[in-house]
This record gives C-alpha cells, structure tokens and sequence, in this order.
C-alpha cells in the first residue's frame, strides 16, 4: 500500500511529531531492514516486546497522519505495558476508568 503525506513544511511532518524516542526507533527499525529479530536482539528484548513496540509506534503514526490529538496517558500505559511493568488487562482498565472519569466531570 502506497500512502502519500503532503506536508507544508517539515515540523508538520508526522515524523516530526512524534517522540524522539519514537522516531528513534523507526530510524533503527529501517536501519535494521524492517528485522524484528534484529530489533530484539539490539534492544535486548523478546520478539513479542519489540512487536507491541512497532505496533504502538505505528499507531502513533498512523494517528498523527490522521490528525488525532496524542493521548498522554494511553502513551505511558503502552509503555508501561512494554516494559512488562503492568498487564495489558490493567492498563485497558485504568485508561477506561480515566476516560469515565472525564466524562463524569462534563
């Protein structure tokens, strides 16, 4: 699939929007030649962590293209979650619980 980005200038770029440890990583991820068992390896992480990384990189990407506005706490969660801090369940669970929070409070 081919997908163009028509930017103005470059901080509109969705690169460019990104954490610099996001773009990091997609920086390494071309070097590596897409290699997710390269990826690990020079992480030092299993496959399925390197895995949820791109997933979540890509997400973010993909949000930006469409013009989502980044979530601070869904990001940190995911993080959490990556580094095996917390379980996907609880993170799903704590991010749900926020957002009826903020909808308590309209």
């Amino acid at each position: 699939m081919h997908m163009a980005v028509a930017v103005a200038e470059t901080s509109n770029h969705p690169l460019a929007q990104m954490s610099p440890e996001d773009r990091d990583f997609v920086v390494q991820f071309v070097l590596a030649s897409g290699s997710l068992k390269e990826m690990a390896r020079l992480h030092g992480v299993s496959y399925p962590t390197i895995r949820a990384t791109l997933d979540r990189v890509i997400g973010k990407l993909q949000d930006r293209i469409q013009g989502v506005a980044p979530d601070p706490l869904t990001d940190f969660l995911a993080e959490l979650v990556e580094r095996g801090e917390i379980k996907p369940g609880v993170a799903r669970n704590i991010r749900e619980l926020h957002r009826k929070k903020l909808e308590d409070m309209k």
